[in-house]
């Protein structure tokens, strides 16, 4: 084969000769494949075969190629580019430059397909060589290699297109546009003329068009990486060193944004045909031009400084207009979105997140983008959470709260960080970010297993890639909504201190009043700060305000009232009744049931109204006794003080 092989003149009887010679070579394999199983004790015999058969595909495969340009030079491959301009580059189809696949006839079209239909069966033997040799590995990611005659196709037009690249540095929207032009003129014939000889050759899990598109791609990628790339790196370290602005940072954005369009192009080019972009075993999608941030990942780094620099620079001055922290969002941005009272400036934070977001989809990797986020998405989160602390921690410094003013600020800052939160975890649920804790909890949980041996649930690791912002919103929402809480507290208590301190109006009968009037300016500065707080905070923190409000109020009048010694005539029973009633409406607005929020002082009263008889007769307070009188919430030390401070006057 040595001999023959390296000087037959005859095309002809060359590509005969290729094809006896894969032929050969493929029966050999299968020999090999049935000793292998049959005689695994042969080893050393089957490997000296193996290295015969490797000399000979060391020679057959590069005198194959040889043919293989030489017959696409005959058909005058690649078509010229040189009068394409930039006008032109958006043109449906090239009709001044025909497909030389297409056009190709008689001989030449036979020898072309026949010496493509031999690439494609010595790649297969090629590949049914290295599955045997791989036999118990990892084999899907070593055999998988690009399509060697698509590849053919390809090397010359990237060579005669960077010829006009080098023109366009300054312009790589038509960079873009030609590369595409190229991929989408030539696709069809690959469906069409190249696939069936594909098939044909049985070489499985080939499609001719994903090959073209992603052998375009790939070329395209490798010219950015080599060419364009450096370039604009090269001036971003050059302005920082400089400190001088200049127009690098936007050119490499717009190229960015330019790699981003192309990719979404490229996609709906592959799957017109109902193909679905296929993974590689690491989770890869194989066609992208951003693929080059694979290689150079402090490139990917130096794009999310980027962004997030720009994306701040441009909330800035939204952030520092004081009335898009009092105007509302506009516009359902989530299901009972209106529920949040968000502030506007909630809405412009997420709405440019949602942009970073969208332009990391393309990253070809899981890991990229999640290192993307966490490099861009995650600082601007706590960013804009860092400037809600910041404005809540001033109205704090200036009034203690208790003006109403500041009250407002405080709710405007919950309520935009219950929209984040509402926002993030509903993001999180999305299989774009459920990926991304599933890859950092497999990191995590291998790290933790090399460090100590033992494997630990990825659930501990947390949620999702905004887990940590997720939790530092709910953690803010619960301390400023218990601050808000206290200082009402604080109020209603500094303004009812003469009511509780007045022990002798429970001895006494009332002067027609149904409330007493010690307790009516703490009733109406409660009632007055619960309206502002309603109308200005969201419905779920508004409850737990009402709630956690009630439940203090609740422990006041229990312990300023009910258990301090005080004797309870008949009079002061009936008065602290209506007074009860009256607190009671104020929270009736909220709840069908208020007195089940005041426990302590609803049993309370309820002893206090017992019969003479059926409170003082007992024996001993006990749980049974307090069992069958309904009484749940309170001890038998407190029940036992109440009765011993009831006075009956009848």
């Amino acid at each position: 084969m040595n001999k023959n092989l390296r000087n037959d003149p005859s095309t002809r009887n060359s590509e005969e000769l290729h094809l006896v010679a894969i032929k050969t070579l493929k029966l050999t394999e299968d020999l090999l494949g049935s000793v292998t199983k049959t005689r695994p004790q042969w080893v050393r015999l089957v490997s000296a075969v193996d290295h015969r058969v490797d000399r000979a595909l060391a020679i057959l495969r590069p005198l194959a190629i040889a043919d293989h340009r030489a017959l696409l030079t005959s058909l005058r491959w690649p078509p010229p580019l040189s009068n394409l301009t930039s006008s032109s580059l958006d043109t449906r189809k090239s009709n001044e430059v025909p497909n030389p696949l297409f056009t190709m006839q008689g001989n030449l079209k036979h020898q072309y397909c026949e010496n493509f239909l031999a690439l494609c069966h010595l790649q297969e033997l090629q590949r049914q060589r290295k599955s045997r040799q791989l036999e118990g590995h990892n084999r899907e990611v070593a055999l998988h290699q690009p399509l060697w005659a698509i590849e053919e196709l390809v090397n010359p037009v990237s060579v005669a297109s960077q010829r006009h690249f080098s023109k366009w540095i300054d312009k790589p929207e038509f960079i873009f546009a030609l590369v595409y032009k190229i991929t989408r003129d030539y696709v069809d014939s690959m469906d069409e003329l190249l696939q069936p000889l594909v098939d044909e050759a049985m070489l499985t899990g080939y499609s001719c068009r994903e090959e073209w598109i992603s052998a375009m791609v790939a070329s395209l990628s490798t010219y950015l990486a080599k060419e364009i790339f450096p370039i604009y790196a090269g001036q971003l370290e050059e302005e920082s060193m400089t400190g001088i602005r200049s127009q690098a940072r936007t050119s490499w954005l717009h190229l960015v944004d330019l790699m981003v369009s192309f990719d979404k192009r490229i996609k709906s080019l592959v799957e017109q045909s109902g193909i679905l972009l296929s993974l590689q075993e690491d989770g890869t999608l194989q066609i992208s031009s951003l693929s080059v941030f694979c290689d150079r990942p402090e490139w990917l780094d130096l794009w999310a400084e980027i962004e997030l620099a720009e994306t701040l620079e441009k909330l800035k001055s939204e952030m520092d207009e004081e009335k898009n922290w009092t105007k509302k969002v506009q516009g359902a941005v989530l299901p009972n979105s209106d529920d949040y009272k968000s502030p506007a400036v909630g809405s412009s934070i997420f709405r440019c997140l949602s942009s970073l977001i969208d332009r990391c989809r393309s990253l070809p990797t899981v890991s990229l983008r999640s290192r993307f986020l966490r490099l861009a998405g995650t600082p601007l989160v706590k960013r804009f959470l860092d400037c809600l602390l910041l404005r809540c921690q001033e109205a704090e410094g200036l009034t203690a709260l208790t003006d109403d003013d500041a009250l407002i600020k405080v709710t405007n800052s919950i309520n935009a960080a219950h929209f984040a939160e509402s926002i993030l975890k509903e993001w999180c649920e999305d299989v774009f970010f459920l990926e991304m804790g599933l890859e950092q909890g497999d990191q995590l949980g291998a790290s933790v297993t090399e460090n100590s041996g033992s494997e630990i649930p990825i659930e501990e690791y947390g949620n999702g890639i905004f887990h940590t912002e997720i939790v530092r919103f709910e953690d803010f929402r619960t301390e400023w909504v218990e601050k808000i809480s206290v200082v009402v507290l604080r109020g209603f208590d500094a303004r009812c201190r003469d009511y509780i301190k007045n022990r002798r109006q429970w001895q006494e009968k009332s002067e027609g009043w149904t409330v007493s009037k010690t307790l009516v300016g703490a009733l109406d500065y409660l009632q007055g700060k619960m309206s502002v707080i309603e109308e200005n905070l969201n419905r779920l923190d508004f409850t737990g305000i009402w709630r956690s409000l009630a439940a203090g109020v609740d422990r006041l009048i229990f312990n300023g009232i009910l258990i301090s010694n005080v004797k309870f005539h008949d009079n002061g029973v009936e008065r602290f009744g209506y007074d009860l009633e009256v607190l009671f409406g104020v929270f009736r607005a909220w709840c069908l049931r208020p007195e089940g929020f005041f426990p302590k002082a609803s049993e309370g009263l309820k002893l206090l109204k017992m019969e003479k008889k059926q409170l003082q007769d007992a024996l001993a307070v006990g749980e049974k006794w307090m069992k069958d009188n309904g009484i749940r919430q309170l001890s038998v030390a407190e029940v036992e003080k109440i009765r011993k401070n009831r006075v009956f006057t009848k």
